[in-house]
């Protein structure tokens, strides 16, 4: 038998009741472990242990006070006498508070030994499957709900809906709520939020508006869902509308719908509305002030994403990895080093910097920042962990900054500890064997591509081809390369061949290939420019003024361009130039 090493006399209750409270009362009054553990060992003396209700809620109540299942086990494994409610209180345990892989084992145990399933063992049973990814055991449970009779319980049926969601089933999902007789509010949001965490918007959309057809009145959990449905489909007015309803209905509350609300403001570019909410919520989650930062970033203000990262550590806020992406991300942008090495400064203290993410994120920072020796000496950290990407920013970074030789080598010894390349590997590579020359080997690496790696060439692998074909005076070859693309040529690969023809001085060349850009973009001013100064070059006046006459007509002008100047840790400048 199971005993707790506390005294039954330490459990203590005022005088004047111990005669009159039940057990139950007892239980109620418990609110931490200790407690709970006094009054099993009060119980085992009085000789009331024995008592399958009481048991019962011994284990229900073991894991409400502690959040974990580790007593609520022990105390079931020594109950000599169970029955299904004992078995349903310890899967739901599981279930609601982990580890969710307990719960098929359970439930085989509760078939094996002859106890049968009901309508409250299912829907946990199913949620445990969809959060493990479970797809067999939950289809066999499926067959049990069949087989004992409980398909037309709602709460089973709509647990089944999400488990098949959960793992891309869409089709078992839909016949799972084509087949209820009934529906209730938590089947219809099960249908709403599958199809948006599936991507298949406009069905989350329809199933919605059939939610507003048939008088089916929607909870908080119905508008998180169908946001995001918002976002891609472009409804920011319904957005918008729903954030009305949200007021009226006093559903603010919810920091999950609030956040969702955030999002959608920041998809539509309201980047202030959203701010003007996040300053209304009486309580944040970091999910909040992640959610703000990200709206910042994704819409360009990375000095504002960066404010909002200063205030939550000048409010002495928590963070985590996520956070970092997003603010990392906005100092690679803007540029700012002296940032970005604080922020780095942050997550080691955090202990986020061996978080793959975010050491890849840095990494990519101070490449971008210029500092290679700080992005090698972080790469160098991320050892024996380095993944695909961490390989890939390296050999960017080198290929970026003209260290073309280190890029190659480093691709050398990625493929020796047989780390497998993706595409943007491949990009960083062809890129540095066009800045440095190396034409043989950036070809071999291009058809290796598809023939040992079966990476599908893209526009950007492309545009690198045309760019190391055109700098080793292989122009014609250029040329034919881009007739021949498998992908239609954009910009980027005619502006390559573009680019190769003024360092040849091939006007002829570029004259085609102006054309392609043009009707690519009409209106583009650089094309005009930049044919007008080749017929320059080449001492042909007269083109070079047809040329500036065709922008002339247009009315185009060029476009300034501009640089950010670091001025202090905390501010940048935009400097133009006409």
């Amino acid at each position: 038998m199971f005993r707790t090493h506390l005294s039954p006399s330490n459990f203590s209750f005022p005088p004047s009741l111990r005669g009159s409270l039940q057990p139950n009362d007892l239980l109620n009054s418990c609110s931490s472990l200790s407690d709970l553990k006094r009054l099993h060992a009060f119980l085992l003396t009085h000789g009331l242990s024995s008592r399958l209700d009481l048991a019962t809620k011994l284990i229900f109540h073991a894991y409400t006070v502690s959040s974990t299942m580790d007593y609520a086990r022990k105390l079931f494994d020594v109950t000599p006498q169970r029955d299904s409610f004992l078995w349903n209180t310890l899967i739901r345990g599981y279930a609601s508070i982990g580890p969710c892989q307990e719960v098929p084992a359970l439930y085989k145990e509760m078939h094996r030994t002859g106890f049968s399933p009901d309508c409250f063992t299912f829907p946990f049973v199913i949620r445990s499957c969809s959060v493990i990814s479970a797809i067999g055991e939950g289809k066999q449970a499926h067959c049990n709900i069949l087989k004992n009779g409980f398909e037309f319980n709602v709460f089973t049926q709509s647990s089944l809906i999400t488990m098949y969601f959960q793992s891309g089933e869409i089709s078992d999902a839909e016949l799972v709520f084509c087949g209820m007789g009934e529906r209730s509010i938590v089947s219809w949001t099960a249908m709403v939020a599958g199809y948006a965490q599936n991507c298949v918007f406009g069905k989350a959309m329809s199933v919605f508006q059939k939610m507003i057809d048939f008088g089916i009145q929607f909870n908080e959990i119905t508008l998180v869902s169908i946001l995001p449905a918002c976002n891609e489909l472009g409804y920011f007015s319904l957005g918008r509308s729903i954030h009305d309803v949200v007021i009226k209905s006093g559903l603010g509350s919810y920091i999950s719908l609030a956040n969702a609300l955030i999002a959608m403001y920041g998809k539509c570019g309201e980047s202030e509305a959203a701010k003007s909410l996040l300053e209304t919520m009486p309580v944040r989650s970091l999910a909040t002030w992640n959610t703000m930062i990200a709206v910042y970033e994704k819409n360009g203000d990375e000095t504002a994403a960066i404010g909002i990262f200063q205030r939550m550590v000048a409010e002495n806020l928590s963070f985590d990895s996520v956070t970092l992406l997003s603010v990392i991300s906005a100092c690679t942008g803007l540029g700012n080093l002296e940032i970005g090495r604080w922020i780095h400064e942050l997550a080691c203290k955090r202990g986020l910097e061996i978080d793959m993410r975010v050491g890849n994120a840095l990494l990519d920072m101070y490449a971008k920042c210029g500092r290679i020796d700080s992005a090698h000496g972080l790469f160098q950290k991320l050892l024996p962990s380095k993944s695909v990407i961490s390989w890939s920013a390296m050999i960017g970074a080198y290929a970026a900054h003209g260290h073309a030789k280190e890029a190659l080598q480093l691709f050398s010894k990625m493929k020796d500890e047989r780390i497998t390349p993706n595409s943007f590997t491949f990009t960083s590579v062809l890129a540095a064997c066009s800045h440095s020359g190396h034409l043989e080997e950036g070809l071999r690496y291009f058809d290796s591509m598809k023939k040992d790696y079966g990476i599908t060439h893209t526009v950007e692998h492309c545009a690198c081809m045309v760019d190391l074909l055109g700098r080793a005076g292989r122009l014609s070859d250029a040329y034919e390369f881009v007739e021949r693309m498998e992908v239609k040529p954009d910009k980027a690969v005619w502006g390559a061949l573009l680019g190769a023809c003024r360092m040849h001085g091939n006007v002829e060349m570029a004259e085609l290939v102006v054309e392609n850009l043009l009707q690519l973009d009409p209106h583009n001013v650089t094309f005009y420019v930049l044919m007008s100064n080749l017929y320059a070059d080449a001492g042909k006046w007269e083109d070079a003024a047809r040329m500036r006459r065709r922008m002339k007509e247009q009315e185009m002008k060029k476009a300034p361009g501009f640089s950010l100047v670091e001025i202090d840790k905390k501010n940048s400048s935009a400097c133009f130039a006409g």
